[in-house]
């Protein structure tokens, strides 16, 4: 018992390993840090391969197991993939691979988008995630009726880095790429990209506010605090540390992370996997 006791305390002070293509992964970073403060984060930013999201299916996996071979080999207790892209085509891999919990962020965007009262659900992302038809998969398997419209809106990614998630050209594109799933009448829009939510006031403004949105960052990190609660692995003390990697040259990456967190990410480290 005294052995289990230890063993199990050691696990619980390890850290939370998320992972993305870039920066739009702290999104997911925030609202994991935001439920669970006293948990250390680790998170890492493919900056040197982005985007995911127009590689082929065999390039994203690679990528991602990459990644997360990185974070488990900094003794992390659970992986978050922080990216739809990969989730989408690589957890099964993911979680073959690690002896550790692994959370992606489609399967919380679809219990949620599963309360739909219509039936009628919309779902954005990158062109790798529509094409991977993950979501509609997901929705399906807990609403056998639901019908699903889906839409690829890449310039969302660039308009939320260039900080014109509510500049009147994100209105505009967000107007054009959501015309259809208006048309079809939809009552709930899954935002199936981490960037996506930087401009949920914008798409809220274009779609009204009878149509809810779904926010994968906000429901992953309710996914992994309920793991934590179930499994006890949550870490009982206030104040966790937060560590950032990226694999390309971090200027940019700190720049953009501060707009998202809306505070400054303090060091982030250059390194090399692959």
């Amino acid at each position: 018992m005294f052995e289990s006791d230890l063993l199990g305390a050691f696990v619980r002070h390890r850290s939370i390993g998320i992972f993305d293509s870039g920066v739009g992964g702290l999104t997911v970073f925030k609202e994991i840090a935001s439920l669970l403060p006293g948990e250390n984060l680790i998170y890492l930013g493919d900056t040197a391969r982005v985007p995911y999201g127009t590689k082929s299916v065999a390039t994203v996996r690679r990528y991602a197991l990459e990644a997360a071979e990185f974070l488990v080999d900094q003794g992390v207790k659970l992986l978050v993939v922080a990216c739809n892209t990969a989730s989408a085509v690589a957890l099964p891999q993911l979680r073959e691979r690690f002896q550790l919990p692994v959370i992606g962020v489609i399967e919380p965007g679809a219990r949620r988008a599963a309360e739909s009262q219509n039936r009628r659900i919309g779902v954005i992302g990158t062109e790798g995630t529509i094409n991977s038809n993950r979501y509609p998969e997901a929705i399906h398997a807990l609403l056998p009726d639901a019908e699903i419209f889906t839409a690829p809106c890449p310039l969302f990614v660039p308009l939320a880095e260039e900080g014109w998630a509510e500049h009147e050209i994100a209105r505009l594109t967000a107007l054009e790429y959501l015309q259809p799933l208006l048309a079809a009448q939809i009552d709930t829009l899954v935002m199936g990209c981490t960037h996506y939510p930087l401009l949920r006031r914008t798409l809220q403004q274009v779609l009204g506010e009878t149509v809810a949105l779904v926010d994968s960052a906000e429901e992953t990190a309710k996914s992994v605090q309920q793991l934590f609660q179930q499994q006890g692995l949550a870490k009982p003390e206030h104040g966790g540390h937060r560590t950032f990697f990226v694999t390309d040259v971090p200027t940019r990456f700190e720049r953009v992370g501060q707009a998202f967190l809306g505070n400054s990410l303090g060091r982030v480290e250059q390194i090399q996997i692959g």
